[in-house]
């Protein structure tokens, strides 16, 4: 009759599960993954995150760039016509120039720039 449980050391640690896969494998030193296999893919996961936030983070300026884009006010250099989001004068097809943030006036309908509704702060 043999009795493990007596013959093992009082404090090692019990066998270890696979952290990827979670199979049990016998406890041998630092060891996280049971197999090559599993710890090239545990690496493909951890770079495959690591790309996903970087993606996440370039991708917000992004966007707000995209808003500002959508309330541009433009200026045809030729015939002075002023579009929002239109960045071609269709007309005179030249590229226009961008005058800032603005959008159309509720009352009269015309393209208005937020820089002439709220006057700079004198210092």
């Amino acid at each position: 009759m043999s009795n493990v449980a007596r013959n093992a050391p009082a404090n090692s640690p019990p066998a270890r599960n696979c952290l990827v896969c979670g199979k049990p494998f016998p406890r041998s030193g630092r060891a996280l993954y049971c197999s090559p296999a599993c710890r090239l893919r545990a690496f493909r996961l951890r770079h495959l995150q690591d790309q996903e936030v970087l993606r996440l983070e370039a991708a917000q300026p992004l966007r707000r760039r995209a808003r500002l884009l959508s309330h541009s006010v433009y200026e045809c250099p030729r015939c002075e016509e002023r579009y929002l989001r239109v960045r071609r004068c269709p007309e005179c097809n030249l590229m226009c120039r961008r005058l800032g943030l603005g959008g159309e006036c509720p009352h009269c309908a015309e393209l208005v720039l937020v820089a002439d509704l709220a006057p700079e702060a004198e210092l």
